[in-house]
């Protein structure tokens, strides 16, 4: 190497001599054996504040909906309700974590849009959703754990068709007061929930798409519930 192209390297050299030497002899804590890396401990999360006081509430029919859908053959999210279920609720605005909720959906009011003759029937058949054999779907809360302040994840156990499975639901509190007196007398909560499961842990195997024969209707089956419940009584005037 000429010694013209000596002299950049060597000036290099001494200014990252220095830099090394600082890093190379400053103290290091040494680790010691086992110990685990320390993590901060989560944050607590405080629920969202309101009027609706804690109770038993339950559903308020017409101010409610339960919507499915899978996707067929691809193309579309094909959508359906069921338009009878009931719910109870217990509330706890204070601690979520003591909540529990149970719905009982009615197979039979399966409603989808503008069903070709026969098809609704089909549906309803001991092949997919077998409602005469058993016409209700049971669900009841296991655990409720606050993701957020006004915000949740429900697990639970959904009964269906002689089979009891696990079900997650990531539910929403919308809010609520105690009263409206005199057109609401009594308090009301609100919620929008989102969910999904697989239909073929419930038996209905129908239609799954495979490697032979990819064209069908999904074995994933989302669903959204909007929902608002009644309550205790309002406070009396005072």
């Amino acid at each position: 190497m000429s010694k013209s192209r000596k002299a950049p390297y060597a000036a290099a050299l001494m200014i990252l001599a220095p830099i090394w030497l600082v890093c190379a002899c400053a103290p290091r804590e040494a680790s010691k054996p086992g110990a685990a890396p320390q993590s901060a401990a989560p944050e607590k999360i405080e629920p969202v504040s309101t009027d609706a006081p804690a109770g038993e509430y339950k559903l308020d029919k017409s101010h409610a909906s339960l919507v499915f859908q899978v996707n067929h053959i691809g193309y579309s999210q094909y959508t359906g309700q069921f338009k009878s279920f009931d719910a109870a609720l217990f509330f706890d605005p204070k601690a979520p974590e003591n909540m529990t909720v149970s719905a009982t959906i009615d197979v039979r009011s399966l409603d989808i849009p503008s069903p070709p003759e026969g098809f609704l029937d089909e549906l309803k058949s001991p092949a997919w959703l077998n409602a005469v054999e058993f016409p209700a779907m049971n669900f009841r809360s296991t655990k409720v754990t606050l993701t957020g302040p006004n915000a949740a994840r429900i697990n639970g156990e959904l009964s269906f068709r002689g089979v009891t499975a696990p079900v997650a639901l990531d539910a929403v509190f919308n809010g609520g007061y105690s009263g409206f007196p005199p057109h609401d007398p009594a308090a009301r909560i609100g919620f929008s929930a989102k969910g999904s499961l697989k239909r073929s842990v419930f038996g209905v195997l129908i239609g799954i798409p495979s490697a032979e024969n990819p064209v069908g209707v999904s074995d994933d089956v989302s669903f959204e519930i909007e929902a608002e419940f009644n309550g205790p009584p309002s406070p009396a005037p005072q």
